[in-house]
């Protein structure tokens, strides 16, 4: 396993590249044109955000084995009631629970520093949160953000979810209960981020979280750049629903030259589910989504449009590599749910996977109540251009069914291979093809 890390670590390190540049007039799927805000990629400058709060300064000691929750939350609330700047968490590993960031506070993690989640639910206070497609009581994650403008979580140290017993507990009770659902085994988040706008998550590392890594729900602007996001996949315990990166009912998010290895999903889309799910302003959809330049190795998929998804519109992912990932692009369908997806394009991707472009009926927690106006879940206007992938399954796993309609794809310099070897596009209301081969052999 050491040897898997430092290989990637090293393949990730030696391949940055610089953000996806082109012309400012540059368009999203559906026409419209892609701002300026997602060319800028800079890194955050700590010097321009006022005072830095090293928390060694004010109280908090160099103890891994202490929880110390409410001294780095007392330097938090003294950064904001003091008019704001930079908590600092220099060398060292700092074992705590659940904080709150708050208007005018930024975070910086020191290349030797360690914000490390304690492993003991108890130390996470229970809040009412978004899960799961839905607003409940809940335990608070590990780093929470609420309502705020302007905020970073920046540097080259870690963030520690330290989640192998919470992964264990986990698992145990799925063998006492193998209908155990996620929120029943008592996990934190590692970061939860809300209401929010203008937000950069740079260069951090952000590993072993105990349940979803990231999750941003409704908010507006979100970076993440350089990110090194990583939970266990191999052996035991396996890090379960470790999720990368959430988006949650959000606009605007840019994920650009991250790495990514976790046990479910890599980038996933959510915003509601249920038969009335459009009808709930808890719920919302995502729009304005570019995955660009990052690494995926095992995970669930490149993008999943997930089974709390159920409008996104403007989804790109582009320049990406791909290495025992599962899917490409995966559509959760939801026949207790009424979903859109459209306005979708990969372009300039590479690797291997299992599947490439796959849908699958989800149903889960299925609930499908009575609604007469029940709108037909759809998926259209979906392109995949420049793509060389090998995919140990199937690269083309669009399914034909009685609960949602298939509408407008296009295929261009496709190079796939697999043990499949065909495409069947008769289901679909429009196809377009053009220079696709899988195992060399054209398909027309």
């Amino acid at each position: 396993m050491i040897k898997y890390l430092t290989a990637f670590i090293f393949i990730f390190t030696a391949c940055h590249v610089t953000a996806y540049s082109k012309s400012q007039n540059e368009k999203f799927p559906d026409g419209s044109t892609i701002q300026s805000w997602f060319t800028d990629t800079a890194q955050v400058n700590i010097n321009k955000l006022g005072k830095q709060y090293v928390i060694t300064d004010y109280g908090v000691i160099k103890d891994s084995s202490v929880i110390q929750t409410d001294r780095i939350q007392s330097v938090i609330d003294r950064c904001h009631n003091e008019g704001g700047g930079v908590v600092v968490i220099p060398s060292g590993t700092y074992l705590t629970g659940s904080l709150f960031f708050k208007q005018g506070t930024n975070l910086y993690i020191t290349k030797d520093g360690k914000i490390k989640g304690s492993d003991a639910i108890t130390n996470y206070k229970i809040k009412r949160t978004r899960l799961e497609g839905m607003t409940t009581n809940y335990f608070a994650a590990l780093i929470n953000v609420d309502g705020v403008k302007d905020f970073s979580i920046f540097g080259k140290g870690t963030i520690d979810g330290n989640g192998l017993k919470y992964y264990d507990e986990f698992w145990l009770r799925r063998k006492v209960n193998p209908k155990c659902t996620n929120l029943e085994a008592l996990r934190p988040r590692m970061l939860y981020i809300s209401n929010s706008n203008d937000v950069k998550i740079c260069g951090v590392r952000m590993i072993n979280s105990g349940f979803w890594t990231n999750h941003i729900y409704k908010c507006n602007k979100v970076k993440y750049l350089g990110c090194y996001i990583y939970a266990p996949t191999d052996g035991y315990p396996k890090g379960p629903s470790t999720d990368a990166i959430d988006i949650d009912a959000c606009e605007n998010v840019l994920i650009n030259n991250c790495f990514i290895n976790v046990n479910d999903d890599g980038v996933c889309l959510k915003g509601g589910k249920g038969t009335y799910v459009d009808k709930d302003s808890t719920n919302g959809p995502c729009r304005n989504i570019i995955v660009q330049y990052c690494k995926f190795a095992k995970a669930g998929g490149g993008i999943t449009f997930g089974s709390e998804c159920y409008d996104a519109t403007n989804i790109i992912m582009r320049n990406c590599n791909f290495n025992h990932t599962s899917n490409i692009l995966l559509f959760k369908m939801r026949p207790d749910t009424p979903q859109r997806y459209e306005y979708v394009r990969v372009e300039d991707c590479t690797g291997n996977t299992i599947y490439g472009i796959r849908t699958k009926i989800w149903t889960q927690f299925f609930d499908l109540k009575e609604r007469k106006d029940m709108p037909r879940s759809y998926v259209s206007n979906v392109e995949m251009r420049n793509i060389n992938i090998t995919c140990q399954k199937g690269f083309y796993q669009l399914k034909p069914s009685d609960k949602y309609d298939l509408g407008s794809f296009a295929f261009y310099d496709i190079n796939a291979h697999d043990p499949y070897g065909k495409m069947d596009t008769s289901f679909l209301k429009s196809c377009k093809i053009n220079n696709v081969r899988i195992n060399g052999d054209k398909i027309q």
